[in-house]
C-alpha cells in the first residue's frame, strides 16, 4: 500500500479511519507513507504504533505523483495498490482481488468504488470498463475522449509490484494517477471484479473541490488520454514487429 499525505488538520481523521480500513482486512498487508513535506510528528498514534506501517518523510513538499513514486521504491510486498489519505478500503478489498491475481496470474485485479458522502451513506460508482478479463490494452479503449469519465478507477487496483513500477504515476500536479491507471492496465492483462473495493470520501476539502481545481483538469486528461493512446499504440507495433 502506498499513500501520499501532507498531514493536513482537516485530513488527520480520514487518514486513521484509511488506517482502520486495512486493520480489517483478512489477508497480510504493509503500508508505506510518503510524508509530503509536513512534520512526521504529526503522523496519528495508530499509524505511529503499529508495525506494518513505515513511513517516509519527505524534506519539503514535492507533490502527491512525487511522493508517491518515491515511497513505490520502498514497496517490499508483490503486490501494491495506491490509496489516498482521505479514503478508505472496504472489508474484503485485498482478500478479493488477492485470490484473483494469485489464481489466475493476470498483472491486475481491481473493483467498483463507493463514493462515500458526508452522512455516512454510500452511491455505488461503476467505471466504464466492464466487469471481467481485459487483454493489455482494451482498458484505455473505453475512454472514449479525454473529458469523458475514466475509463477505472486508479485507486481500485490491486496489481504486481514489478508491473505498477513499470507505469508509476504520471508527472502531472493532477491526473497523475489516471496515467498510473491506463499506464499499468496497457502492460499487462487484468481483471475488472464487479464488487466495490474502495470507498471514495466526498467533503469539502477534496483536490477536485478547490476552485484551481478546473484550471488544468481539462489538460491533464488530454495529456493521460493521449499517453495510453500512444502506449497502446506501441506496444502493439512492437507485438507485430516480433512476429514478423
Amino acid at each position: 500500500m502506498v499513500i501520499a499525505t501532507r498531514l493536513q488538520d482537516d485530513r488527520l481523521d480520514y487518514l486513521t479511519a484509511m488506517h482502520a480500513s486495512l486493520t480489517r482486512q483478512t489477508v497480510p498487508w504493509e503500508a508505506v507513507i510518503a510524508i509530503d513535506g509536513a512534520d512526521p510528528a504529526r503522523l496519528p498514534a495508530p499509524l505511529v504504533t503499529d508495525p506494518r506501517i513505515r513511513t517516509l518523510a519527505l524534506p519539503r513538499p514535492v507533490g502527491a505523483a512525487c511522493a508517491r513514486n518515491l515511497a513505490l521504491t520502498q514497496v517490499r510486498t508483490p503486490y501494491v495498490n495506491w490509496a489516498d489519505d482521505d479514503d478508505e478500503f472496504t472489508d474484503d478489498a485485498m482478500a478479493t482481488r488477492l485470490n484473483v491475481l494469485e489464481s489466475t496470474g493476470v498483472g491486475w485485479c481491481a473493483g467498483w468504488s463507493e463514493d462515500r458522502h458526508p452522512d455516512g451513506s454510500t452511491s455505488l460508482w461503476r467505471c466504464p470498463t466492464p466487469p471481467g478479463l481485459h487483454e493489455a490494452g482494451d482498458v484505455w479503449t473505453y475512454w472514449k475522449r479525454p473529458s469523458d469519465t475514466i475509463p477505472i478507477g486508479p485507486t481500485t487496483i490491486l496489481a504486481r509490484t514489478e508491473l505498477v513500477r513499470a507505469a508509476p504515476m504520471g508527472g502531472l500536479v493532477q491526473g497523475e494517477d489516471y496515467m498510473a491507471a491506463v499506464g499499468v492496465t496497457s502492460l499487462a492483462p487484468g481483471i475488472l471484479l464487479p464488487v466495490p473495493v474502495y470507498r471514495y470520501r466526498k467533503h469539502s476539502g477534496q483536490m477536485t473541490k478547490q476552485a484551481t481545481y478546473d484550471q488544468l483538469e481539462a489538460a491533464s486528461r488530454e495529456h493521460a488520454w493521449n499517453y495510453g493512446r500512444s502506449l497502446r499504440a506501441a506496444l502493439q507495433t512492437g507485438e507485430a514487429l516480433a512476429r514478423g
